[in-house]
């Protein structure tokens, strides 16, 4: 699968953050979260590994007991059923894989969006 860059299909996760599935496989998807300065991602857990890279901004990063500030160009990998959350800092951009492939973050299929 190869999805060429654009604008559209981003959805609101959360007040502050948004987020878009770039492109998913078998096993693995690849998507991009813009967050706004001040917002709140709170703590959470889910089965998948999730593997992420700040492209720019700058989070305070929650991962099991261990706090940092990542900033441009840092990256993690949380495992799963790992409890995370962050601080959003400044206006930020990631992009996360997860694997397994999470479906609640899959495209909505082009049936469905007619139904």
């Amino acid at each position: 699968m190869i999805r060429q860059a654009n604008q559209r299909g981003y959805r609101p996760a959360l007040p502050g953050i948004v987020r878009k599935t770039l492109v998913y496989g078998e096993r693995t998807l690849l998507t991009e979260f813009r967050m706004r300065k001040g917002s709140t991602l709170p703590r959470h857990a889910h089965a998948q590994e999730q593997t992420g890279y700040l492209v720019s901004g700058r989070v305070r990063l929650s991962i099991g007991r261990r706090t940092v500030v990542a900033g441009p160009g840092d990256s993690w990998s949380i495992p799963g059923h790992t409890q995370h959350g962050a601080a959003i800092l400044a206006d930020s951009v990631a992009v996360e894989v997860f694997a397994p492939v999470r479906k609640d973050y899959l495209p909505r299929s082009r049936v469905a969006r007619r139904g």
